[in-house]
């Protein structure tokens, strides 16, 4: 709620999200002298951040700083310097200072130690109160008023806000229900921002149909196996180039399609791919652990009256899902001659027609372009008006990337504040 003695007309810096870029534009703002006031929509700030820590907050990652960077692709130039300024490393240190610890797991991902998110908020926002920063929740930013005042419903009903400096930390479009919903889109193209169209990213895929419903998956794989994961298993992606990259993990089944981690680790490349030509094909590697010529010698292996099911459980360890899979998307011949089986068996081609709904993904591709911006992170056609996290225009895979990002670049941002502020022309 609204603190008080709240003069909307005495805010010195406002930040308009409470996730952990608003957030960390708040610590760096409030450190260094700064009154600040952070708004969000929604009845408590971080509800995305608490979402991520439900399986474990997977805070940053812990493989060389060069190879984090990369892992930004085409923003990589543009991010790192933020994240140059707040390392993975920093991040850990971040943690600590607020009394919480961090371990590195078997995949070299970053975590708390007791694997929560709940625990780590609530000492940054004490720590943030601390310092002086004021909170209003339920109040949706609606945009600039005429005199360029920023513009709020609240619970009061409207408000208009006149602060030096603004930081935008709104969000992508994923899990609208926690506050990102991407409603700021108009606004800041109307303020004269180039904003690229918003995508699902880190998402699930609906394959092309194979049932006579016309549904996806056939209605009996989606009765029999949906919300299974595969394992282990291997996904191959060819690129527009014919290169072709490969990586072994899980993924889940789904009544449509597929997710899950190894799908998210291709999603913007497929993503891309299908917006090219309407469709993407990625390859299965059903036994990853096998040799093509291990698993030809045991397709051709004569099995008697066996049935190719028990065929295949027994010489192979071939069952369940993946070998649903196979009846799935083989014909009757392909399944009959060893050689195409066991081709299909290392390579099996799953065609993807689109991503699963925006509001589903974990995060999202698009935003504020960075031509837009200074190199403070501020709107070259609005004054004093900054932005910060995913409602800028990029993209990361999940493994502790998103947030560290996210928080890099509200540090970012804060840090143009108080450069901007400091000069002569604001």
């Amino acid at each position: 709620m609204t603190s008080s003695n709240f003069d909307p007309s005495q805010v010195q810096v406002c930040i308009v999200g409470g996730g952990p870029a608003g957030l960390m534009a708040a610590q760096h703002l409030s450190a260094q002298g700064c009154r600040v006031d952070v708004f969000d929509a929604m009845p408590s700030v971080g509800r995305k951040f608490l979402l991520a820590g439900r399986g474990g907050l997977n805070l940053t990652h812990s493989e060389g700083f060069d190879a984090f960077c990369k892992r930004f692709a085409e923003r990589q130039p543009v991010l790192t310097p933020a994240l140059q300024a707040l390392t993975p490393e920093g991040v850990c240190q971040w943690a600590q200072a607020l009394g919480i610890s961090t371990f590195v797991g078997t995949s070299g991902r970053v975590f708390p130690t007791d694997m929560k998110a709940a625990p780590l908020l609530r000492a940054w926002l004490h720590a943030l109160r601390q310092a002086g920063v004021r909170f209003h929740m339920r109040h949706r930013w609606l945009g600039w008023a005429d005199d360029g005042g920023l513009r709020f419903k609240g619970p009061q009903g409207d408000v208009t806000v006149k602060a030096q400096a603004t930081v935008l930390a709104l969000g992508g479009a994923s899990w609208g229900r926690l506050g990102s919903d991407g409603a700021w889109v108009p606004h800041l193209q109307a303020a004269g921002a180039e904003v690229a169209p918003l995508q699902a990213a880190n998402c699930g895929f609906n394959v092309a149909p194979t049932g006579p419903d016309r549904a996806g998956w056939s209605e009996h794989l989606r009765q029999k196996h949906a919300g299974q994961p595969v394992k282990p298993v291997s996904i191959t992606f060819v690129g527009e180039d014919g290169t072709a990259q490969r990586q072994q993990g899980e993924f889940v089944l789904t009544d449509t399609g597929i997710e899950g981690s190894l799908v998210y680790a291709f999603s913007s490349r497929i993503r891309e791919q299908i917006n090219a030509h309407g469709h993407s094909t990625v390859y299965l590697d059903l036994l990853p652990s096998h040799s093509p010529e291990q698993v030809l010698k045991e397709t051709q292996r004569p099995r008697g009256p066996r049935s190719l099911s028990t065929h295949l459980k027994s010489c192979l360890g071939l069952h369940g899902l993946k070998m649903a899979l196979l009846h799935e998307l083989l014909n009757p011949a392909e399944l009959q001659d060893p050689r195409t089986l066991a081709e299909r068996i290392k390579a099996l081609p799953v065609q993807l027609v689109s991503p699963r709904p925006i509001d589903e993904a974990i995060s999202t591709a698009g935003g504020v372009r960075f031509e837009s911006l200074t190199a403070g992170l501020m709107l070259q056609s609005q004054a004093g008006v900054f932005c910060a996290g995913e409602m800028l225009d990029w993209e990361a895979p999940t493994g502790g990337y998103l947030l560290t990002a996210s928080m890099a670049t509200g540090q970012q941002a804060a840090q143009g504040v108080l450069d901007w502020l400091r000069s002569p022309a604001s």
